[in-house]
């Protein structure tokens, strides 16, 4: 392991602080982590890893904030779980047994798209509801629960998350937006625990594979947990336009900065 500076480990905690509130919000935390620990002189393998790690208590804490949301969706949450699981561990797998590079080359392309769905799912859904009568309300969705189809496309972001997971959060909120909910509170909800769902069993998975930096990761969780849980909150005190913004410019800035990083 990279023996860091103090200052340097003050700098991976406040990312991880930052990166607890964002994964909150809208997702994308990694992309405070990431950048932080390569900086403090941790290989991308390691750096992912130790990242991965650091932020799963940061997802818990801000589910508490979110309890409310996700108590009425209760059939939701228990359908996400099992592909955000089988999908976390394979793509935990696969960033085990492929080089090291090979993310940095696909994912500003799923950032970036990921946050193009978002900003034109709710334009869609309108010309949806405009001109289908059948389409569901929030109330008839949560009771319905998810169809295969979302749950085999949970299970491909559970893939991409165990990987590395910048954006994962703004896949979730757009597949949930085009399903036809509008409740963004209850939509973090269920994105806050289809994430924690992918990240321990990734967790795990690379906590056996030895890759972890224990003492950093130690570090971190404590400014992500305390960042997951101010997040969560502040996610539910302003308006929902303003968090919808808020999405699109973290995983538009996210993916242009993964874009152009090496030029």
């Amino acid at each position: 392991m990279v023996a860091i500076p103090i200052g340097r480990l003050g700098l991976a905690a406040a990312a991880a602080f930052v990166g607890g509130i964002v994964n909150a919000i809208a997702g994308g935390g990694t992309l405070f982590t990431f950048p932080a620990l390569v900086a403090a002189g941790m290989s991308p393998l390691v750096a992912n890893a130790t990242s991965t790690v650091a932020l799963v208590p940061g997802a818990l804490t801000s589910m508490l904030g979110y309890r409310g949301e996700l108590s009425g969706a209760r059939k939701w949450a228990l359908s996400l779980t099992l592909p955000s699981l089988l999908g976390g561990g394979l793509g935990a797998w696969l960033l085990l047994h492929t080089p090291g590079s090979t993310f940095d080359e696909v994912v500003p392309w799923l950032v970036l798209g990921a946050t193009t769905l978002f900003i034109v799912q709710r334009p869609l859904m309108s010309w949806v509801r405009r001109h289908h009568t059948t389409v569901l309300d929030d109330t008839a969705l949560t009771q319905a629960g998810p169809t295969p189809a979302l749950l085999l496309w949970q299970f491909s972001i559970g893939i991409y998350g165990g990987y590395f997971g910048a954006g994962v959060g703004i896949l979730m909120l757009a597949a949930l937006g085009f399903m036809g909910f509008t409740n963004l509170h209850r939509m973090n909800g269920l994105k806050n625990w289809g994430g924690f769902c992918m990240n321990v069993v990734a967790s795990l998975s690379f906590a056996v594979s030895g890759i972890v930096d224990w003492p950093i990761a130690l570090i971190m969780l404590v400014g992500s947990m305390t960042g997951g849980y101010l997040g969560s909150k502040a996610a539910q005190r302003v308006p929902q336009q303003f968090v919808r913004v808020t999405v699109a410019v973290i995983g538009t800035v996210s993916g242009l900065w993964l874009l152009f990083r090496h030029h």
